[in-house]
């Protein structure tokens, strides 16, 4: 009989400490909270995700739920924990100052409007007034029902579809509008209601074998890093480091005790499996994990690629070529022991965290699971003697966001054609191991160090932000070691506050690479993290605590920040192409100023489409002030194939014009039609069918499908806008420069 393939789903939850250390520095003290988020994940994310596992016991799952976020469920459970957006939710409307007014118009719409909002009239409502006529109109003319309906459906819109038959929640789902405040008083009793079903229905189902909870370091630090920020040069040998070398390897078994004890007492057992955070291992920190008791760990295929010295091609179906490598549990060797490791398929979990949610259900559906098909009779063809294990780790709460229903349907579409196939069967990681034991090993001083983020570390050290913050963690950390005293019984506020600073999650904001509208609250929080230390210790806080790391601006030109499912529409919708890359052209910089027509360049992607939008100076439509032809034109670098150069007459002799590209798409901006070309052999070019979509309105949106384009996955190209009348040249967008875009 044939061995099924193992599927292991890891769903991570994770927030970082929201507290404000103002307020009493102990994790477990009541706590004024910066922002809301564990609050409305909590009640969207965390329980309606093993509610629906559960109706289908064949199925077996793995939850990493990280220890940071178990205390401030439990804050919220028990009522200590009070953030402004709860604060104002439970405020007589007549009683709001102008501030939280204010606060309310701009915060209280924090959430993706094609999911929770419109869905709810009364919600869209006020959410495209808002859009429409400005937050000052608003101010000026909402009355106090308008707020109360606000606070109310803010809080509504992030209750899971799951618990919608809830007779209370039906009722104010139908009700609509004209809430009072008692009515926002239940929904927060409701909240809470549903916050503490979340750990006692984990620990239910795992007891009953469907479920495996694992943990992560206690406040989520890169361990890597706390062992020797040095190490972000083994994967970006250039990079710059802070001016302090952090070096604080005793602090791994701390977070790593903290995070065991505290799952012990919660779970009334001891965790298999750990979570380090951000997947970032290095063979600094294996010894801590193996002594600590953990028996195995996850990390990303990229890490494997590195330690292995190979990179991992995938065909042009998006399937992993070398599916023996990739699909097997590793043995690492240490001389304090032996710890198993697992590898998750990077380009499987980033469709379920990043393109699906854009997809028709059924068709999403049909994709992942024709994914694992195919990987199963990969495995049959091959005759392994082990069968193989297909890990899918990721994100578990933020994805559901971008997905109808929150993903619900899409979770019992998926779960019921699960449990109907024969020959793939989910199981949790400890399961698989205890059956199949890893036989291949690695020497634990081969493990690459690195994170899920392309196998590096820039993403939270090497910028010159992060840096900054390094080297301030670096002095509170060797305060606090000057004060032998301190210990984590008598001063348990310096050390929590040290934890706290140590999180990932700071780092993930500052400097280059991310961003959101709470960028300066992180900065805060991550500032007064360090004054807990200096407070507890009774030394004077350093100045520069007093100052943001960096000035939160406005950004103007930046990469991509993430992956993006623009509605192509013509409307430029913002919440679409907010992590889109951006390319200022006019007003802001280059020699067009402001007499440009074309304002920015936005270009992003997903599994599905590349994606462009150019923004154009209000009034200005195409043939008057504006050419009536854009023509995109790309090729693939150090890729061989035919090239051709640009079909347009009086065509300049410069670069990057004088280019031979192998994709063209010409666009007429007057009826929004296309051309799609292929370069060929002698400089030709030639017909192709195309899917791409167009829209012109207040700006034109592109979205040219990667299947159009008959390129497989990892593939790089690079990208030109021509404008064109007539076929005839007239300029070329951004100066001097190739827009890169990488096929995920």
């Amino acid at each position: 009989m044939t061995q099924p393939l193992y599927v292991a789903f890891i769903w991570h939850q994770h927030q970082p400490l929201y507290k404000s250390p103002d307020s009493g520095v102990s994790l477990s003290s009541s706590q004024q909270y910066r922002l809301p988020w564990v609050r409305l994940h909590g009640t969207k994310d965390y329980l309606d995700l093993v509610l629906l596992l559960e109706r289908y016991p064949k199925l077996h799952q793995t939850v990493n739920l990280v220890p940071s976020l178990i205390l401030q469920l439990e804050d919220y459970i028990a009522g200590t924990a009070f953030d402004p957006y709860l604060t104002a939710s439970l405020t007589p409307v007549e009683q709001l100052t102008l501030q939280q007014r204010e606060f309310i118009v701009k915060h209280f719409f924090d959430a993706n409007h094609h999911t929770l909002i419109d869905p709810h009239p009364r919600y869209a409502e006020l959410y495209y007034q808002k859009q429409e006529q400005g937050e000052a109109w608003c101010l000026e003319n909402w009355q106090q029902h308008d707020y109360s309906d606000l606070l109310a459906w803010h809080n509504l819109a992030w209750i899971d579809p799951l618990f919608w038959d809830d007779p209370e929640i039906a009722a104010w789902l139908s009700q609509g509008r004209n809430f009072t405040l008692s009515d926002r008083q239940r929904i927060y009793s409701k909240q809470k209601e549903i916050l503490s079903r979340i750990i006692p229905q984990h620990r239910k189902m795992q007891a009953a074998g469907q479920l495996e909870v694992t943990t992560t370091p206690y406040t989520h630090p890169i361990l890597p890093l706390l062992a020797d920020t040095n190490s972000g040069r083994v994967a970006v040998p250039q990079m710059n480091l802070p001016q302090q070398r952090f070096q604080w390897a005793e602090d791994i078994p701390r977070h790593l005790n903290k995070a065991w004890e505290l799952y012990k007492d919660r779970f009334g057992q001891e965790p298999r499996g750990l979570w380090p955070s951000e997947q970032s291992v290095s063979p600094a920190i294996l010894p801590y994990i193996i002594k600590q008791g953990f028996k195995w760990i996850c990390s990303d295929e990229a890490v494997l690629g590195w330690t292995l010295k190979h990179f991992f091609h995938r065909d042009g179906a998006g399937n992993v070529e070398e599916p023996e490598l990739l699909y097997r549990p590793y043995r690492l060797q240490t001389p304090a022991g032996d710890v198993s490791i697992v590898f998750r398929d990077h380009r499987l979990s980033d469709l379920i965290g990043f393109t699906y949610g854009a997809m028709p259900t059924k068709q999403a559906v049909a994709d992942l699971v024709g994914h694992l098909q195919a990987i199963a009779k990969m495995q049959r063809d091959r005759q392994s003697e082990q069968p193989w294990l297909v890990t899918i780790a990721l994100d578990g709460e933020n994805c559901w966001e971008f997905y109808p229903q929150d993903g619900k349907i899409f979770l019992e579409a998926l779960y019921q054609t699960l449990s109907n196939e024969p020959h793939l069967k989910l199981v949790t990681v400890s399961e698989y191991l205890e059956k199949f034991p890893a036989t291949a090993t690695i020497p634990g001083e081969q493990l690459h160090s690195g994170s899920w983020v392309d196998g590096s570390f820039t993403t939270w050290i090497g910028d010159p932000v992060k840096n900054r913050a390094w080297d301030y963690l670096t002095q509170a950390r060797n305060m606090l070691a000057s004060h032998p005293e301190a210990t984590e019984e008598n001063n348990p506020e310096a050390w929590e506050a040290l934890y706290a600073a140590e999180g990932s999650d700071w780092f993930w904001w500052f400097g280059e690479g991310h961003s959101s509208n709470q960028d300066a609250i992180f900065d805060q929080l991550f500032r007064e993290h360090l004054y807990g230390i200096y407070k507890a210790l009774n030394e004077p806080i350093p100045p520069y605590l007093r100052q943001p790391l960096e000035i939160h601006a406005a950004r103007t030109d930046h990469t991509p920040q993430g992956f993006i499912h623009p509605i192509i529409d013509g409307k430029g919708d913002e919440q679409d192409w907010d992590k889109a890359g951006r390319i200022e052209i006019g007003g802001a910089r280059g020699t067009m100023h402001n007499s440009s027509a074309i304002q920015r360049l936005w270009y992003g992607v997903d599994h599905l489409n590349f994606y462009l939008r150019m923004d154009v100076k209000s009034g200005i439509v195409p043939g008057q002030g504006l050419p009536t032809e854009l023509n995109l034109l790309w090729f693939y670098p150090n890729k061989t194939m035919h090239n051709s150069p640009i079909p347009l007459a009086e065509l300049p002799d410069v670069a990057p014009v004088n280019y031979l590209y192998h994709h063209h798409l010409e666009i007429n901006l007057l009826t929004q039609s296309v051309q799609f070309r292929e370069a060929g052999e002698n400089l030709q070019w030639y017909p192709r069918f195309s899917r791409a979509q167009v829209a012109f309105d207040h700006c034109l949106e592109v979205a040219i499908p990667w299947a159009d384009l008959q390129v497989p996955p990892d593939y790089p190209l690079r990208l030109v806008f021509v404008l064109a009348d007539e076929g005839r040249f007239c300029n070329y967008l951004p100066e001097n420069a190739l827009i890169p875009i990488e096929v995920p």
